[in-house]
């Protein structure tokens, strides 16, 4: 009786198939989803690192304190208003499914002189868009220069906790806190701060966002 041995070719055959069979069953099982939480901030300038590097900017830093932690969207783009950031907004939504909305807006609007009840109404359209997309809020608040005269700066300012008490949302008062006074820590604008303050910035931040990523990671 004679006995055929498979030759190299049969060999190589077998293994090509096998390997193609593995391939096939990898690429019809689903991928691992992402649990982390989705982090995304909808800012202007002040969260955009304007003229400095962008690692530098108070959004990155956050970025490298959460590690691999959330994932971080920043759609901060230099200029934006509230306007311009709330037609940007459901499609971001959509696109990203945040458990997280950081809104720091209202900067653009106010050295425009937008009028406060405008300003309201574009932010509070976005923090009821987030709260139907089960996203948690926070709000960033901002400052104008005094010389926009005490009344505007007035109803400015108090639109922040206005809109944090009404939408029962988390708020920084002040985003430059500590900060905007410092001429070492202010670029020559005196409307943006340095690299060197970026930390500062994020310090401002973190103890409001903490505790509500860590409810968005449970």
């Amino acid at each position: 009786m004679k006995v055929c041995i498979p030759g190299k070719k049969w060999w190589r055959k077998q293994a090509g198939s096998a390997a193609l069979a593995a391939l096939a069953l990898l690429t019809a099982m689903p991928a691992a989803a992402d649990t982390r939480p989705t982090l995304l901030v909808m800012g202007d300038s002040l969260s955009a690192a304007h003229n400095i590097e962008q690692d530098a900017g108070w959004v990155n830093l956050l970025r490298e304190r959460l590690e691999d932690n959330a994932q971080v969207i920043n759609a901060s783009i230099s200029g934006e208003t509230s306007s311009g950031a709330g037609a940007r907004f459901p499609g971001l939504l959509d696109k990203h499914s945040p458990e997280l909305v950081v809104l720091e807006l209202g900067g653009n609007d106010g050295l425009r002189g937008l009028p406060p009840d405008e300003l309201y109404a574009n932010l509070a359209q976005m923090v009821e868009q987030s709260q139907s997309a089960d996203a948690r809020v926070l709000l960033l608040g901002i400052d104008i220069p005094p010389n926009y005269g005490r009344t505007y700066r007035q109803a400015f300012t108090h639109i922040y906790p206005r809109l944090a008490a009404t939408y029962h949302v988390a708020l920084v008062p002040f985003l430059l806190d500590g900060i905007a006074l410092d001429e070492a820590l202010m670029q020559d604008d005196g409307i943006h701060p340095t690299a060197e303050a970026q930390p500062r910035v994020l310090d401002n931040v973190w103890p409001v966002l903490a505790p509500l990523l860590k409810a968005a990671e449970g």
